[in-house]
């Protein structure tokens, strides 16, 4: 059985897509077998890996309200050799859909359950609030990981989140864990980033990675490219970054 990581923040702008779809495509790379979901309406990660989302008839909305099967949302063999269960602008509607639907927070669960053991790693990228897409990624996941921006206010947030992981883990999943927390946007050249990573080491007891992300020119780059980082740059900083992180992913021991 593969591991399933969902990728949170209720804050956007934390390098959480980036994440999502870089250390997918790295994880790949080393011969894993991945498939990356999109949970968040925007899609940025389903046209940060070279699908055309707007042209999309088939996606994560279909299989959960189940009008399509997996089979017919998949899109295999993106950039970097994984799988993608895409998302676009209809899963805007999914917390109005659902709203009375009984089990709702177990829907993403439920409807892959089978396909769970076909993979080495699931990676799913969760939209930048507490919602019930987010919950469905939480209560599908054995683990939490958190991207953090180094900046001022990097802890804001992050002990709500903290609350939602402890909740469902208590009430809807009891072997959710807490993965750990990878920092993303590092600039050596300033204090502060600095001053973030070691505040939020003495304030937050949770795993933090040993691999940084650091603020890097062809990561912002690579997804108007359709790319991740490892296909685009694969000898940029962030690149390198991403595959120090996929490694520091395959040794950890929850």
């Amino acid at each position: 059985m593969g591991r399933t990581i969902a990728i949170a923040n209720q804050k956007g702008g934390v390098g959480k897509t980036t994440t999502a779809i870089n250390l997918s495509a790295c994880l790949a790379e080393l011969g894993k077998k991945v498939l990356l979901i999109d949970t968040d309406p925007q899609g940025n990660t389903t046209t940060g890996v070279g699908v055309k989302k707007n042209e999309l008839e088939t996606t994560i909305y279909e299989l959960m309200i189940g009008d399509k099967t997996f089979e017919e949302c998949v899109v295999r063999n993106v950039a970097g050799g994984m799988d993608l269960l895409p998302a676009n602008v209809n899963l805007s509607g999914a917390e109005i859909d659902f709203i009375d639907q009984e089990n709702k927070q177990f829907i993403l669960r439920d409807k892959l359950k089978d396909i769970k053991k076909d993979y080495d790693f699931i990676i799913i990228d969760c939209p930048p609030a507490l919602s019930m897409l987010t919950i469905n990624a939480m209560t599908m996941a054995d683990t939490v990981l958190v991207t953090v921006q180094c900046e001022y206010y990097a802890l804001d947030g992050l002990s709500q989140l903290f609350n939602t992981v402890n909740l469902i883990r208590a009430r809807m999943h009891g072997s959710l864990e807490m993965d750990g927390i990878v920092f993303t946007m590092y600039d050596s050249r300033t204090n502060l980033s600095y001053e973030v990573v070691e505040n939020v080491k003495n304030n937050i007891r949770e795993h933090v990675y040993k691999t940084i992300i650091p603020r890097n020119i062809r990561l912002a780059e690579a997804p108007s490219y359709g790319q991740p980082i490892n296909l685009y740059e694969p000898k940029s900083a962030g690149a390198e970054a991403y595959r120090l992180l996929a490694k520091e992913v395959l040794e950890r021991k929850l």
